[in-house]
């Protein structure tokens, strides 16, 4: 495309995006990649993104800038970007469509052990022991995690320690969740729908052991165990 030729139709969605969305687009003050938005810049790097993948290498849509894909789940962006040193390329990275849909993840505690479920997660094709966690919309970060520890495992939580937020894929996505420490006074089952087999109670010396030999490997559940370590909580 020559730099006279009318945009395509999803650049100028890009661009429209970008622009009701300000905050998503915000530039470091120093270093970092910043994102580009003048047209002719991400023509160069579409070209410089296409020169380094050459022709045989996939689609050619695969340079172009802009929304790569959106449902009511995810939104891909594919932005032009200015590397440090100063020149231009592409950069994948996902989006929630809903950032006020913020998810949660809570770290139960009843009678000094920790209440695990053995989730099945569709992404992994595979049982995760994990800690409760999930989203909604409509309400705030404490109401969604007491949603969340009745859904799962069908506890009430006698008390909620707010841990802070955490990143779970700083390479690609800019969605984070709200980290909780929550003591438990009762739990049962759990509603129907969800994929869990099973609530695990878990001594803290046990839970340990299995982190430190990778039983445990999801994130979110490593994340809130060692905030909730350094904070004296464990």
């Amino acid at each position: 495309m020559s730099p006279d030729e009318p945009p395509r139709e999803s650049l100028s969605k890009y661009l429209a995006f970008a622009h009701a969305h300000p905050d998503l687009f915000k530039n470091p003050a120093h270093g970092g990649f910043s994102i580009v938005l003048d047209k002719r810049e991400i023509r160069e790097a579409e070209a410089r993104t296409a020169e380094l993948l050459g022709s045989s290498q996939g689609s050619a849509d695969w340079p172009h800038v802009g929304i790569a894909f959106e449902d009511p789940y995810l939104i891909l962006l594919r932005d032009a970007v200015r590397f440090p040193s100063g020149s231009l390329g592409t950069y994948i990275r996902t989006i929630s469509p809903h950032p006020e849909r913020l998810g949660v993840a809570i770290l139960p505690v009843y009678d000094r052990a920790v209440l695990l479920v053995r989730h099945f997660r569709h992404a992994t094709r595979n049982w995760h022991l994990e800690i409760p966690r999930g989203f909604g919309a409509g309400s705030g970060k404490e109401e969604n995690a007491r949603r969340e520890l009745s859904e799962e495992i069908g506890a009430v939580a006698s008390r909620l320690f707010d841990l802070g937020i955490s990143y779970p894929n700083t390479g690609i996505s800019s969605e984070h969740v709200a980290l909780f420490y929550a003591d438990v006074s009762v739990y049962g089952q759990g509603e129907a729908e969800e994929a869990i087999a099973e609530i695990v109670p878990t001594p803290m010396s046990h839970l340990e052991r299995m982190i430190r030999d990778c039983e445990i490997t999801d994130g979110f559940t490593l994340a809130a165990y060692a905030r909730a370590k350094v904070k004296g909580l464990l």
